[in-house]
Order: C-alpha cells, then sequence, then structure tokens
C-alpha cells in the first residue's frame, strides 16, 4: 500500500442513483454560526439539497447521521450552489440555489435543541427570480463597486447574461457570436466578467460596458435570434486558447495583485488581468477539476488538480509539489477549515461520493501473508507442459486466420425468387406517373444441419427497392429442422436503382462443449430480382441523346432470346432491337448490329442506361456459358463519357445548393408570417377598433410565399428521374 494516498478523514455516500456535478459543491458558514469554521453544501440533479457539518466521530458512536445537518428535496434539478450575501436588509451570508428556470435565496438557521437529538436547523425561502431562459452557470460579486452586498448573474443556454441585484431584476444582456455556453466568472479587482466561448478564446466584458449595451430585453425576437444580435457589445479583451475549458477562477493575492486561472481539456493557464499570458503548464493526462489557492510564497499560487485516473496533483506554480490516489474520479473539488483540522481536501464525484482528506504520510502496517509452501511434483509439471505443445502445435498446424471454405455452416439459407409477379402488388406506392408499381415474391429456406439457437435474418436490398419485411426473428432449431419465411420485394422510389442483388444474412447462435451458450455464427446468400419489377417492353427509340457501344468477339445474338420475358410483346422478331420503359418514366433502347458484333444502348437520360448495360452484360455471359462458349469478350472501345458524368454530378450539386437556398427562404418566409400573426392578433385584441393597414394582404401574400416555396423545397429535395432542368428560386411576384 503506497504512502502517497489520500488519507480519508471523512466520507460519505449521498443518495442511490443520483447525479453531481462541478456546479453541485460549494463551502462556507452557511448558518453564519461565526466560529469561523466551514460546512459543506452539496446539491444534485434529482433535486436533494444537502448541508454537512464534518467531524471526526469517537469510537462506537454514527458519523454520517449526526454530521448531516439538513436535506431537503426542492424538487427541481439543481444546477449550482452559492454562498454570499445576496439579501439587501442584511449582511449574512445566505445559499443561492440555481435551477433550469429559476433562482432561489435561502437562509440557513439552527436551533438549539431541547432533547439528545441536537440542534435542528431549516431552510427558509427569502426570495426567487423566474428564469425566462433556460439556465446553465452562474457567478456573484460586487458588480459595479457596490459593497456589503453581491448581486448574481446567470448564463442561459442561448447565450444571455441576466443580471440580479438581490431582489431586483436588473438587465439583461447577449454575448456576441455565441453558440454554446461556457465558464463564468466575476473579477471584482476589475469588475470584468470572464468566460470561455465556442470559439475557444477567453473573453472579457466590463460590467459598465454590459450595463451601457443594448437592452436584450427590448429587441426583437428575431434581432435576438440572428447573428448581429450583440453586435453594439465588445469584449475588452480575447486570448485565444485552442481548447475548450472545463472552469475557471480568479485568486487574489492581495488587493492589488491577482491571476485568473483557466482548465483547459489539456492545459492549465494563468493570466493577468490585461489577457497576458502569467505561465501555461501543459497536462499529460485528462483533468476533471481544479481549485487554485493562496500559497505560503509571496506571489505564488498552489492548484489542486484532479484527473480521470483517480489522482490528486497539487502544483506551485507550474511545479509539481505532491500527488495523491483517491478513491473516486471528483467532479468538484474545495479547500475547507473544520474545526478538528484546517485545510482539509473536499472532494466530490459524480455519483455522490464527498470525502473530506488530506494528503499525508500515514504508515501501513499491513504485511502480505505468507504463502503455503508445497512441494513440486517435477514429473506432473513435465507430462502437463507436453500435453499442452502437443495441444499448440495442433492448433497451429490446422487453424487459419481466415475461416476454411470446406467447413460446412451449422445453417443453410436459400433465397428463390418468383418467376411471375404477384398478382396483388404489395408495393407501398401503388403507382409511379401513372404506371401501377408491380412486387415479386421471394422464398428464403433455411435448414440446420446441427442444433442452431435465436436464428435471426436479415434482409437488404439496394434503394429505392425495399422489401415488406427486412427482420425474421425465428425460434431455435434442432438438427435437420427446415423452415420457410416469405417476402414481396417492390420499387418505392422515383429514381432506378443501381443494382438489383438483394443480401440475405442469417446471425444464430452454435452451442458447443466449452460454451454450452453458443457461439455467434453468420451465413449469408444473394438473389437477384427480375428486371420486370422496373421495367416493361416499348417500341424502340430510333435516336437519342447518350449512346454507348458494347463490342464482342461472338456474332451478334437474338435479343428475344437473351430477354425472353419482354419479348412476349416485341413487334420485332429477329431480335435486333428491344426497348425498356421504366415505372419511373425514362425509357432505354437496345439495337444489334447485323452487319457487325456490336450492342447500341441509348437513352434520353445518361443515368438510366446503367443498370440495362449490366444486365445486358450479364445475360450475355449466361448465354454463351449454356452454350459452352468459354472465351466470350465483351468491351467497351469509346471514349470514357466522363463529361456526362460530371453533368450529372454537378446537376447533383445544384440540387443541394437549391435545397438550402429553399430552406433559409422558407424559414426567413415563416418568421415574417408569424410576426404578421402576432401583430395581427394585437389588432384584434384591441377594444378600440384601429385600420389594419394592409397586414391582411401582406399576410395573405406571405402566405402563398411559404407555400410555393414549400412546393419547390420538396421537389427539388426529390427530383424526377432524368429531370435535368435547373431549378431556380421563383419569383415573388408570380405568388401573390
Amino acid at each position: 500500500m503506497s504512502l502517497f494516498k489520500a488519507r480519508d478523514w471523512w466520507a460519505t455516500v449521498l443518495g442511490e442513483g443520483e447525479e453531481f456535478d462541478q456546479g453541485c459543491l460549494c463551502v462556507g458558514d452557511v448558518d453564519n454560526s461565526g466560529t469561523g469554521f466551514d460546512k459543506v453544501v452539496v446539491g444534485s440533479y434529482m433535486g436533494m439539497l444537502r448541508i454537512f457539518s464534518p467531524h471526526l466521530s469517537k469510537p462506537g458512536e454514527p458519523s454520517e447521521a449526526d454530521a448531516q445537518l439538513l436535506e431537503v428535496h426542492l424538487r427541481d434539478p439543481i444546477i449550482q450552489v452559492e454562498l454570499g450575501k445576496f439579501v439587501s436588509c442584511s449582511e449574512l451570508l445566505h445559499l443561492a440555489v440555481l435551477h433550469p428556470r429559476k433562482v432561489s435565496v435561502y437562509a440557513v438557521s439552527g436551533m438549539a435543541g431541547n432533547v439528545e437529538h441536537g440542534d435542528q436547523y431549516q431552510l427558509r425561502l427569502v426570495y426567487e427570480h423566474n428564469l425566462q431562459r433556460t439556465a446553465c452557470n452562474m457567478t456573484y460579486g460586487s458588480f459595479g463597486g457596490v459593497t456589503g452586498h453581491h448581486f448574481i448573474c446567470i448564463q442561459s443556454m442561448d447565450g444571455m447574461l441576466m443580471f440580479f441585484e438581490q431582489e431586483t431584476y436588473a438587465f439583461g444582456r447577449f454575448l456576441p457570436g455565441f453558440l454554446l455556453p461556457g465558464p463564468l466568472c466575476y473579477c471584482a479587482h476589475t469588475d470584468t466578467f470572464l468566460t470561455v466561448s465556442s470559439a475557444r478564446q477567453v473573453e472579457s466584458y466590463r460590467y459598465e460596458t454590459l450595463a451601457v449595451a443594448t437592452d436584450a430585453d427590448t429587441r426583437h425576437e428575431g434581432e435576438q435570434q440572428s447573428k448581429s444580435s450583440g453586435k453594439r457589445l465588445q469584449a475588452d479583451w480575447t486570448l485565444i486558447l485552442g481548447e475548450g475549458a472545463l472552469d475557471i477562477y480568479i485568486l487574489s493575492f492581495s488587493s492589488s495583485s491577482h491571476s485568473i486561472f483557466v482548465l483547459g481539456e489539456r492545459s492549465l493557464y494563468c493570466l493577468k488581468d490585461s489577457g497576458q499570458i502569467r505561465f501555461m503548464k501543459k497536462l499529460e493526462y485528462n483533468p476533471s477539476c481544479f481549485f487554485p489557492y493562496a500559497a505560503v510564497g509571496e506571489g505564488t499560487s498552489n492548484v489542486l488538480m484532479a484527473n480521470h485516473n483517480n489522482m490528486l496533483l497539487v502544483y506551485e506554480d507550474i511545479t509539481l509539489k505532491w500527488a495523491a490516489q483517491l478513491a473516486c474520479v471528483p467532479v468538484a473539488v474545495r479547500v475547507a477549515n473544520f474545526q478538528e483540522l484546517k485545510g482539509l481536501v473536499v472532494t466530490l464525484s459524480s455519483e455522490g461520493h464527498l470525502q473530506c482528506s488530506y494528503m499525508g504520510t500515514d504508515p501501513s502496517f499491513f504485511t502480505a501473508p505468507k504463502v503455503e509452501a508445497r512441494e513440486v511434483n517435477y514429473e506432473e509439471v513435465d507430462a502437463e507442459m507436453r500435453s499442452l505443445q502437443k495441444i499448440i502445435r495442433e492448433t497451429t498446424r490446422t487453424q487459419d486466420i481466415l475461416p476454411r471454405a470446406d467447413i460446412e455452416d451449422d445453417l443453410i439459407i436459400t433465397a428463390s425468387v418468383s418467376t411471375d409477379l404477384d398478382a396483388v402488388s404489395q408495393a407501398l406506392l401503388p403507382e409511379i406517373n401513372g404506371t401501377a408499381v408491380p412486387s415479386v415474391t421471394v422464398q428464403i429456406k433455411v435448414k440446420s444441419r446441427n442444433a442452431v439457437q435465436s436464428p435471426k435474418i436479415t434482409v437488404c436490398v439496394q434503394p429505392p427497392l425495399a422489401v415488406s419485411q427486412d427482420q425474421f426473428v425465428l425460434d431455435s432449431l434442432g438438427a435437420g429442422a427446415q423452415t420457410v419465411v416469405t417476402l414481396s420485394a417492390f420499387l418505392d422510389g422515383l429514381y432506378p436503382p443501381a443494382d438489383l442483388t438483394g443480401d440475405v444474412a442469417a446471425y444464430y447462435s452454435s452451442p458447443t462443449e466449452l460454451n454450452p451458450a453458443g457461439v455467434p455464427r453468420v451465413t449469408q446468400c444473394k438473389f437477384s430480382l427480375p428486371l420486370r419489377l422496373l421495367c416493361s417492353p416499348t417500341a424502340p427509340l430510333k435516336s437519342a441523346k447518350y449512346k454507348i457501344t458494347v463490342d464482342t468477339n461472338k456474332p451478334p445474338v437474338n435479343l428475344n432470346q437473351v430477354f425472353p420475358e419482354f419479348a412476349v410483346k416485341s413487334d420485332d422478331k429477329e431480335g435486333g432491337a428491344l426497348a425498356f420503359r421504366f415505372i419511373t418514366g425514362s425509357s432505354v433502347s437496345v439495337l444489334a448490329s447485323k452487319s457487325s458484333q456490336r450492342y447500341r444502348i441509348q437513352s434520353e437520360n445518361f443515368e438510366d442506361m446503367w443498370l440495362i448495360a449490366k444486365e445486358l452484360v450479364q445475360r450475355f455471359d449466361g448465354h454463351f456459358a449454356k452454350q459452352g462458349v468459354n472465351d466470350f469478350r465483351n468491351s467497351f472501345a469509346g471514349p470514357i463519357p466522363l463529361a456526362e458524368y460530371f453533368e450529372i454530378v454537378d446537376h447533383h450539386f445544384e440540387l443541394r445548393v437549391n435545397a438550402e437556398k429553399y430552406q433559409d427562404l422558407l424559414s426567413e418566409r415563416a418568421v415574417q408570417f408569424r410576426a404578421i400573426q402576432r401583430r395581427l392578433l394585437t389588432r384584434f385584441k384591441d377594444k378600440t377598433p384601429a385600420p389594419l393597414q394592409n397586414l391582411d394582404t401582406l399576410m395573405e401574400g406571405t402566405y402563398r410565399q411559404v407555400i410555393a416555396l414549400a412546393d419547390r423545397g420538396r421537389r427539388t429535395l426529390q427530383p424526377a428521374p432524368g429531370c435535368c432542368l435547373s431549378v431556380q428560386p421563383p419569383t415573388w411576384s408570380s405568388c401573390w
């Protein structure tokens, strides 16, 4: 056991299942006893407020129950607790408790008990403020140089600083360029507020600047949310950290000397009041919290630093002076003075472990017990070693990194697609462009060689293809058992898919002697959907905008033999031309040359030719393979159509850009529409009739613009297949 370990002086565990953070702990003379000794105040996200007066208990006496002075359930989550002079008619310390939607100031008082139970403490509400915005954290101090009293500043989640002069709400200001809230503190020496913004920089704002800036409460809601909100408010100085900040503290050495400490994710900064770096320490660990306090030496400071390795480190400026092991990872650390001992370290973890400890070197008299000696039988050890080496050699010789193909799976899955389309379509879309959407049945057979547990089947097809059910959960199968599941596949979009292949994966557990619960295994198979699911025969096109030519090394074949399902309605008996019309509206023609070994694929839409070209090549390979031809080759001799390909990519990018434009315009018109509604509602509620000043006409025009923008945005996000028209924003004259 190491000497460098934090020694427990007093500890307790708060509640069950409660959560705590860095603002949930504070120490001080909360009951104004006048003894100079501190109490520990802890609040939790579950709304529990507890006050402790830790002390050493005598042997045989309970320590936790006697040390707890008060426990109150405030119902609302407690974000932060602070002690200060928050009441105007009193100079005593009061407890400020910050909730998400309100801040409450309480007075804690104790009464001497007349029985053996001891003193009694009670919590009395002095005043509270309801917040219009969700709070994040708060700070307090003598804002503006007031004496004898403390004011409160609360930072909201949307970047507003709300100032409360004790029982009165003073004003609110929005921080410029706000995105996410950061740590906040007040420096009384310079009368400034310090925070770390989402731009990863320290920002300083004078209280005088905040007080004379534009009042956030009188500004329009649309202006508050705009990027120019708080434009008149400027930071006194900024310092780029380059990393997020966990906490920030002000440490005063004297009336004229103080430092700003900022704890980053990987660094510790010490700044002057002008924003210049006094010193900086790079950390080799992830810190969780810190607390600076004045050292004995003149002009030096000590910092308590806790990290996620359960370590509590003590730094004198940038020099590590001590390190101690903790029992948990603290989220808040303080230094407190109690009656029996001064300078104790108070730590609080996120699970509620509250601990008061000191970093001494109390020796540990623990001695390890002696191990029972036994005689070693060398013959048994040699025999065991030979058996293990034999197992290792056999495993090395037989085991491969990749699974062997000759090893049979415990579960066999096969997928078969019906040759005919469903009589009653199971498609989610009944028709596309006036054409009925068909569906086809896929049958999946599952057969087990050995017993398997909890098989699950997942079916995946290329979008916009879809299936009626993509997951199946089966019962455990015994050896030789067989089951069948069926599903339907269909088109569920306005464009053709890139592939007609589907995948089936079965996940199951195969029990073994060493693992009766089962070893997880996976079995896969593929299936191909018919081309009739997407298109139907039509008349060939004599000319088209886009053409590609496929060269072969064999005489031309009858296309009706390659595509027999499309030859029924074809007028060309020689099979020299065949056309496919997609359900989405476009058509593709395939022409076979009579004098050469070439095939031409042409269409008005370049992207639609891919699926027919791929299907043609696959069917040619299957056709010649049935005839026993092994040297069949197909090739493409022309230039690669990169210009057409890049044109489609540019068009897709243009659609994305236009979609963002429509969303921005729709958001602006929606804000305008709501503003007109509010003004009309105010006019209608007014007891004295007043002219509408054409607000009804403006509202009707704005409504038409919103409808037009929503329709254009929908068509841009889901463009018609093959549509190469550039989408432009509508003119507002056509929307009135």
